[in-house]
Order: C-alpha cells, then sequence, then structure tokens
C-alpha cells in the first residue's frame, strides 16, 4: 500500500515538546504527537471507493491487512508521526478554554492528482486533550458520521469526506441522552478526510494565550497552502484571510439551509477554516419545514442552533475568529467591515437559492415577498421540507389549484389540518406563483430540471440512519450500503429506493436517535 505523503502541519508549525500523553494544558503549540490506541479486533464494515482512489489507492488495498491495520490506528505509516490538534472554542456562546482534538488523531497527509488530503482516524484512543473522556467511538455515530459526510459532499454541500467505517472490536461505554444511564456499545473508527481540519479554535486559543507569533505562523501556513490566491502582504494578507472564510463561511451555511440540514452544534471548535462542513454530531434534516427546530436535546431550551438561527451563528463566530485575528491587524475598522458586509452576502445568496427552490431563473422585484409568504405558509401546518421542494417541480404554470395541490398534498403530515384559513393561505400562494411563472421563459420542462438539480428527492433523515444502525447493532451491515449507494445521487428519481422518498414515519417522531440526538451522537 503506496501513498505519496507529503506531512506540512506537523513540519511547519510547533510541536507540543512534551510527548508524553496525558491530558493536560498544552502550551506554545499547534498539536501534540500522538500514537493511536491498538483495538482489540477490527474488522472493515465499509470503504468508500470514491475516496480510496483520491488518496490514490484501488479496492484491492482496501482487502488488505495493511489498510486495515493503518485506517483503525493498530498501524502507523512508515516516516509519519501521528498527531492531535491543540485547540479552543466557544461552546453554546461561552468560551470553553483549552478543547483540541479529544478523540480524532491525524495520521499524515497526502498529495495524489494535485489534491493534499489530510487523514483523521475519529475515535482511535485518548490524547492530551480528551480531558475525563476516553478518545473512543460507538458504532452508532461512526455510522451517521460516515453516511452523512458522503451524503453532503454528493448533495453539492461543502464537507469534510469519509474513506472507511471499522469496528474496533472494543465495548465503550456511553451514556446516550446523559441522564444517567450508562451502557456498553460497539467501537468503532471513522477515517475521514478533508484538505485540512484547522478550525476557528485553532487560532482561538493562540489569541487567548498570546502567542501571537505561533499566531502568525498558524494564519500565514493556512494561507500558504489552503488560501493561496492571497498574494497581500502584512495586515492586508490577514484581512483579505478573514475575507475568503467569511464568503466560504457564507456559502457553506446557504447550501445548508437549500437541503433543510441542522448542524445541531456550531461551536467555534466546529467550525472549519475552510468552510467545510465538519463534526457530524447532533445533525438532523428539517422533516416539517420549522425555522426554530434543532436536533440538539443539549439546546432544546434556547435552541441557539435551531435552523432559522444557523447563519446569524455563522457570523457570531466570525466575530470571534475577526477578535483572534485581531493581534495580526491592530485595526478594528478593517475587521469591522468584513464581518458588517456578512448579512448583505449572505441574503442577496439566500434569495437566489430560494429563487432557485421554487423555479424563478428571471428578476422580479416581488420575488423577496412571494418567498416570504411561502415561508410563513409552510409553517402554518406540519410540511416535510424535502417532499413539498421535489414536488413543486411538478407543477406547470397551466395547473389550476387543485391540480397543483394535488401534486404537493403528500409532504403535509396531517392533510385534515389544510382547512380554513390554512387553505385560504395556501390559494393566496399559488395564485401569486401562478402569475409569476408567467415571467418565466423556460419551459415547464426545462424549469422542472434545473428545480430538480437544487432541491434533493433523498436526504439521510434520522430514522433512516437510526435503522441502519440498529441493522449493524445486529451484525447486518447491507443497509448502511444501501444507503450510501442511494444517496450519492440524492437528485436522482431512483424508483428502485422510492420508499425512501417519504415522511418521517410516526414512530420515530419522539424517538431517541432519530428526534432527539445528543452530542455523543
Amino acid at each position: 500500500m503506496k501513498l505519496n505523503i507529503q506531512d506540512t502541519f506537523n513540519k511547519e508549525l510547533p510541536a507540543d515538546k512534551i510527548l508524553e500523553n496525558s491530558r493536560r494544558q498544552v502550551l506554545d503549540a499547534c498539536f501534540s504527537f500522538v500514537t493511536p490506541k491498538k483495538t482489540a479486533n477490527p474488522k472493515l464494515i465499509h470503504v468508500s471507493k470514491e475516496m480510496l482512489e483520491a488518496i490514490g489507492l484501488t479496492s484491492e488495498n482496501a482487502t488488505s491487512e495493511d489498510f486495515l491495520k493503518v485506517f483503525t490506528g493498530n498501524t502507523v505509516l512508515e516516516n509519519t508521526h501521528p498527531y492531535a490538534m491543540c485547540y479552543g472554542g466557544h461552546q453554546f456562546g461561552n468560551w470553553a478554554g483549552q478543547l483540541g482534538d479529544g478523540r480524532a488523531i491525524n495520521l499524515t497527509e497526502v498529495v495524489h492528482n494535485n489534491k493534499c488530503w489530510a487523514i483523521q482516524l475519529k475515535g482511535s484512543g485518548e490524547t492530551p486533550y480528551s480531558r475525563t473522556a476516553d478518545g473512543l467511538a460507538v458504532l452508532r455515530s461512526s455510522v451517521r458520521e460516515y453516511l452523512c459526510s458522503e451524503a453532503m459532499f454528493h448533495l453539492g454541500v461543502p464537507t469534510t469526506r469519509a474513506l472507511s467505517l471499522s469496528l474496533s472490536g472494543d465495548e465503550v461505554l456511553r451514556d446516550v441522552m446523559y441522564n444517567g444511564n450508562p451502557a456498553y456499545e460497539k467501537g468503532a473508527i471513522v477515517s475521514r478526510l478533508a484538505p485540512s481540519f484547522i478550525r476557528f479554535g485553532n487560532f482561538e486559543i493562540l489569541a487567548a494565550r498570546k502567542q501571537h507569533l505561533i499566531l502568525q505562523q498558524l494564519a500565514d501556513y493556512t494561507i500558504k497552502h489552503f488560501y493561496p490566491k492571497i498574494t497581500s502582504e502584512g495586515k492586508q494578507k490577514h484581512l483579505d484571510f478573514l475575507t475568503e472564510v467569511r464568503n466560504q463561511t457564507i456559502d457553506m451555511i446557504v447550501h445548508w439551509q437549500r437541503v433543510g440540514f441542522v448542524h445541531g452544534v456550531m461551536n467555534t471548535d466546529n467550525m472549519s477554516i475552510l468552510g467545510l462542513t465538519i463534526d457530524y454530531g447532533p445533525y438532523g434534516w428539517l422533516e416539517g419545514y420549522d425555522f426554530d427546530w434543532t436536533p440538539n436535546t443539549t439546546d432544546n431550551q434556547h435552541k441557539r442552533y435551531r435552523y432559522g438561527n444557523q447563519f446569524q451563528i455563522g457570523l457570531w463566530n466570525l466575530f470571534k475568529l475577526a477578535n483572534a485575528l485581531y493581534p495580526l491587524i491592530e485595526e478594528v475598522e478593517p475587521l469591522q467591515e468584513i464581518l458588517d458586509n456578512y448579512s448583505t452576502i449572505y441574503n442577496a445568496k439566500y434569495h437566489q437559492m430560494m429563487k432557485s427552490k421554487i423555479g424563478l431563473f428571471t428578476e422580479d422585484k416581488d420575488d423577496k415577498e412571494l418567498i416570504g409568504r411561502l415561508e410563513e405558509t409552510l409553517h402554518l401546518s406540519e410540511t416535510d421540507m424535502t417532499i413539498f421542494f421535489r414536488n413543486l417541480s411538478n407543477i406547470t404554470s397551466e395547473d389550476s389549484f387543485e391540480i397543483a395541490f394535488d401534486k404537493i398534498k403528500g409532504a403535509f403530515y396531517s392533510i385534515n389540518e389544510i382547512q380554513g384559513e390554512i387553505i385560504n393561505h395556501w390559494q393566496d400562494w399559488f395564485s401569486r406563483y401562478f402569475q409569476r411563472l408567467q415571467l418565466e421563459t423556460l419551459s415547464n420542462k426545462e424549469r422542472k430540471e434545473k428545480m430538480d438539480l437544487v432541491n434533493p428527492k433523498y436526504v439521510l433523515r434520522n430514522y433512516m440512519a437510526k435503522l441502519a444502525i440498529d441493522d449493524a447493532d445486529k451484525g447486518d451491515y447491507k443497509l448502511i450500503d444501501e444507503l450510501y449507494q442511494l444517496l450519492k445521487n440524492p437528485y436522482s428519481e431512483q424508483p428502485e429506493y422510492e420508499k425512501w422518498f417519504a415522511k418521517r414515519p410516526e414512530w420515530a417522531r419522539h424517538k431517541v436517535g432519530c428526534s432527539m440526538l445528543s452530542c455523543s451522537s
């Protein structure tokens, strides 16, 4: 098994001088060297052929004993030095101090076809940043991360990727809902990849400790390797860096809103400096269209990370990143200007995204009102987001209200609710929509084709992941593969998988792992 190893992070940035793997505050360093924990009886459950090829391997490589050992942490690749990153973060709005890679270990960096991939194992043992935890992961959370990161990529959402999913053979003690009922679960390891796993929190911890020289080293390293188009110097270079991160963050969140994805825990330590979706914990997709929904039980009271607030949290997190970069710039006004432009840029991109979802591709001054009225109407009763927008593309400008309503009624969870004032709202909206469609130059067929490219038919609903997890717990991995294959083509009709184009079943409405998820999920 040959990989083109070209490490940079652990060669160009300062390392923890203490080599002992003990839980502690790590000072004057961006990372600590650490060796993954050997597992009892590793077993490969699933592997991504796509990501094998991305790093220069083949399906044949994946069947080897070497592959299994390396990607479960049992063997360290020759001439590599695994490490865990040091970072801090704001968690639910509060500064948490040092956090770091508590259950993730970076194996190495690989270059293939002129693209760099950092390879990381999640659930491979404790590090200096594990605090009171064991650094391990369970099958439940690992299946969710493995399937979701690949599903997000094929939806066109910026994301980290997943290479392999393995059982460790170890039992791991977890309290799923933090309610004093811990139980042993199957241990698992996900091998995940990204150009880099650097987060906002990597910069925050250095600024908080006033380690400004290392802060500049990290900023310059990140620009050099991941934002090479930035050619300015001095303070302007770091301002341009913040501008680029702002733009990437906006793009990512607009995509989240487009497909109905809720991250669930947008702490600054879970924000990628490259604008990638990272750390798939208590995530979920909207079932009913609801701006107030969050999948995270920890956030159930204040709903800080609810669907309708994700763009505001993106800005809040960028403020914290700007504060961290301030020592490199020492001027408030240019930083403030970058942040002040966030909402204008976001709102414009969100508006264009929503227009594409409802099939409007020409300009009209009343489009904002039409979109706003639709969002209000969708909130009047429980309406499945994915099914509604997908079926909206079947409506033509010649349809009557009755015909149009019949095409989208499958999205309502309780059709009996759609009467009185609610049906009046729908009649009013469709009347305006039909009128607006008269301004479009595309044929009904062309408009449908474009709408179907932005409105997925299939997403990884939590109940689907739960079914795959339950089967995997019994040693049956067929459903993991079925969902993996389905979600590679989320915009295609795939009639053989039509059963997954359905509302959340009632049994999943309040079930742990479907509607209720914790940060251990």
